[in-house]
């Protein structure tokens, strides 16, 4: 590692410690680590789907997917009481599965192992709606309802995959609750997003507007890295991990607090 990235680690974590309400916003370069392929990056799906080729490979198949040492890092920052809040433009159900609380986490593009009702906006598992996708597709919103579909179980309204698709309106409750969270962030930390899709990046520039520090984790360009002011070019699960373990020092917690809540 080098001394200037050791330096910027080292940053990090002492803005991390002294935050009174840190927010985390995470893209697809927090999940490659686990087997997924980003979207921009080099090799990622839109940048090959634009340079007229198929779709990137999965290192993994889906059934080994895992969250990474980045995912649980963040778990530890909620736990400690550092992290207030997450805002996430994966799909991928990582973030929940790592143990990091649903109250706290804003899923702005949906979660693709949930369904939602569109009347009362509670969430299921396909199992505990019993939606069986050789049956019943997919669930997206476009598609059209068929007949004896299973309801919403608490509002008998219809239930759709989380997902958001192209098209779609974004979750209202998530975006309200995203942005009203940045606007309070005093450390605004955005790791593995190129932060080009609308409206989410809006909220880098609505924190830094209310004056929070905004930390930049992300090997891409991104239309903030002159902004920033902490730019870190390396890799997620290199990064985590020992500001997390600095943190603790910083606060003087013991290891055993990463197993509590």
């Amino acid at each position: 590692m080098s001394a200037n990235l050791k330096k910027q680690l080292e940053t990090a974590a002492e803005w991390f410690a002294a935050s009174q309400h840190m927010v985390a916003f995470t893209g697809a370069g927090i999940s490659t680590d686990s087997g997924l392929p980003d979207f921009r990056g080099p090799d990622g799906v839109w940048t090959r789907r634009d340079a007229g080729l198929p779709p990137p490979r999965w290192d993994k198949p889906a059934s080994q997917i895992r969250p990474n040492v980045a995912h649980d890092a963040l778990v530890q920052l909620e736990r400690l009481g550092k992290l207030q809040f997450l805002i996430s433009q994966n799909v991928d159900n990582l973030h929940l599965e790592s143990g990091f609380p649903g109250e706290k986490l804003a899923e702005l593009h949906g979660n693709g192992k949930l369904m939602r009702c569109l009347a009362c906006d509670s969430r299921f598992t396909f199992k505990q709606v019993g939606w069986d996708r050789r049956v019943w597709g997919e669930g997206y919103r476009t598609q059209r309802p068929l007949k004896g579909q299973p309801r919403c179980p608490v509002c008998t309204g219809r239930i759709i995959s989380s997902v958001v698709n192209f098209g779609d309106p974004l979750p209202a409750r998530e975006i309200q609750e995203a942005f009203a969270h940045s606007e309070r962030s005093d450390v605004f930390f955005a790791i593995g997003s190129s932060l080009v899709v609308s409206p989410a990046n809006e909220m880098p520039r609505v924190a830094l507007e209310m004056g929070a520090r905004l930390i930049l984790l992300n090997r891409g360009e991104t239309p903030f890295d002159e902004l920033a002011h902490l730019r870190i070019e390396a890799g997620i699960g290199e990064v985590l991990p020992p500001v997390l373990a600095r943190v603790k020092e910083l606060l003087g917690a013991d290891a055993h607090l990463s197993g509590e809540r």
